[in-house]
């Protein structure tokens, strides 16, 4: 059994959540902007999030649910989830972003199953609305803490690790990780990863290239 942990956002799914409430709200174009800038190592991450989530304050919380239910995976990772699965590893979802969305979109896929542990950030509501706070283990907590926990729980060596990840909070996880591969990563993210794909189709391969999964069938 190996630990496969996956990114979301930017990762297993296109869609970047803050976005999506952002277009809700009216600031998506400003919440864009600072998710880029935490993206590319420019912001903190833990700084991005609060930034962005005080522009979120307000929202109806039916909203924030009609934005959390348009997260898609990308083509191909619900499939790749479920061999993963299938074969035996631990896959786990590691993201500052937001439980709910997360869920919805692996239930839309019929792969909630597939993914043994989420740790994922909340927006607290108040009164039916978005407090503007942010709460979770990924707001101050690091990936590669989650990582290294999950790790120990369940008694898998570091050496039968894997992270898939893009963003500059990744790289955390991508440098403890045995095996690190970059989903279409960004520039600063690039250099720390020993794989770089752009497609779920290309990630099953490398992993039936370093026998994580068996060839033959398609992600």
């Amino acid at each position: 059994m190996r630990l496969v942990a996956f990114d979301f956002d930017g990762t297993l799914s296109d869609s970047e959540m803050t976005v999506l409430l952002g277009e809700r709200a009216g600031v998506a174009a400003e919440i864009a902007d600072v998710t880029e800038r935490a993206m590319n190592d420019e912001l903190s991450y833990a700084d991005s999030l609060r930034r962005r989530a005080r522009l979120l304050a307000d929202l109806e919380e039916e909203d924030a649910e009609a934005a959390y239910g348009e997260v898609r995976l990308r083509p191909g990772a619900a499939g790749l989830l479920r061999r993963l699965h299938e074969h035996g590893h631990h896959v786990a979802i590691l993201t500052g972003g937001f439980e709910r969305g997360v869920e919805r979109a692996l239930e839309a896929e019929g792969v909630a199953d597939a993914v043994d542990t989420v740790v994922a950030n909340r927006l607290p509501v108040r009164g039916g609305r978005l407090t503007g706070a942010v709460e979770g283990p990924l707001v101050e907590g690091t990936k590669d803490r989650e990582l290294e926990r999950l790790a120990g729980e369940r008694g898998v060596s570091m050496a039968r690790t894997v992270a898939i990840g893009d963003g500059a909070n990744d790289l955390p996880m991508l440098e403890v990780a045995d095996l690190a591969v970059g989903y279409l990563p960004k520039d600063a993210v690039r250099p720390h990863c020993d794989a770089v794909v752009a497609s779920m189709y290309r990630l099953g391969k490398l992993f039936e290239g370093r026998r994580i999964l068996d060839a033959g069938a398609s992600a």
